[in-house]
């Protein structure tokens, strides 16, 4: 009997290690690893050159104009594309609720939702293609409504802004799914208590959809955060960091240093982590109290 209660007290514990080792092996171990190479000056195509310089890496990490021209430009990116999508995903999701019962609803959410499936290597191939500042579409669309051509990527005060377009364009679809389905599960006899009340469309917006969305939209917002402060694909593709280091990110600044200098690349994942973790908190202490669980 007491052999028994003890396997059944066991049994919970054996059902969560497969997950827990994979945890161990892939998350934890790596980010410790990750912590001592960021000690090291370490060259990935000579180990023997490899020795401890302490907190080195890190001095010369924050004495480099490089690193805040990354970290600018990932801020950057980050707070626009986040705001946007989610103010795009937003409205595109409360336009195909309209639409709820029309014969064309199941395929205009798969319309929205193609993008996100697609490689983003083929989204930024296409993009490139369609920003052509000689042959584009997009140029030829500004010429034809009396508008000057852009630059596009191949100018630093526009490629920003350009990456921004492909990413949002990319993700914004399937975010709208998610607060789509968010609205959808609103009970329906609030909606019909604020008629009752003769509550405007903006109050009930305001007062009602909002508050309940706002567990979607908070996810939403974590997510995209994180994401955004990893973007890597799109700038790598499309403008490898240029022009003069105008799109350079801070994950794209790791990668220009993964060969000669791992143990400076290191230091700076280490940084990125740190940033993405306190801004992580920052949204848990300071919005997760407006956030209305049903």
């Amino acid at each position: 009997m007491n052999r028994r209660k003890f396997w059944l007290s066991l049994r919970p514990y054996m059902m969560i290690l497969p997950a827990m080792l994979a945890i161990l092996c892939f998350v934890i171990y790596p980010v410790f690893y990750l912590l001592k190479l960021s000690f090291y000056k370490y060259n990935l195509l000579n180990h023997a050159k490899s020795k401890f310089v302490g907190g080195d890496n890190y001095k010369q990490l924050f004495a480099k104009d490089e690193f805040y021209i990354a970290l600018t430009n990932t801020v950057v990116y980050t707070v626009v594309t986040v705001l946007l999508t989610m103010l795009f995903a937003t409205l595109l999701a409360l336009w195909v609720n309209q639409k709820k019962g029309k014969k064309f609803n199941a395929l205009l959410q798969a319309g929205i939702f193609t993008p996100h499936i697609i490689s983003i290597v083929s989204i930024a191939l296409v993009w490139m293609l369609l920003m052509d500042p000689n042959h584009g579409i997009l140029n030829f669309l500004l010429k034809s409504v009396g508008l000057p051509p852009s630059k596009w990527l191949q100018s630093s005060s526009t490629s920003m802004m350009s990456v921004i377009l492909v990413s949002i364009w990319h993700s914004v679809g399937y975010y709208a799914l998610i607060v789509l389905a968010a609205l959808r599960s609103v009970p329906t006899p609030i909606y019909e208590a604020a008629e009752l009340d003769n509550a405007g469309k903006f109050t009930t917006f305001y007062r009602i959809t909002l508050p309940m969305i706002s567990p979607q939209l908070f996810f939403i917002l974590i997510i995209m955060t994180i994401g955004s402060f990893k973007v890597f694909d799109t700038v790598r593709i499309m403008t490898g960091g240029g022009p003069n280091n105008s799109t350079s990110t801070l994950v794209y600044h790791i990668y220009e240093y993964r060969s000669n200098n791992l143990g400076y690349a290191s230091a700076t994942g280490i940084v990125l982590m740190l940033i993405i973790a306190v801004l992580t908190f920052v949204y848990f202490r300071m919005l997760s109290k407006k956030v209305h669980y049903q």
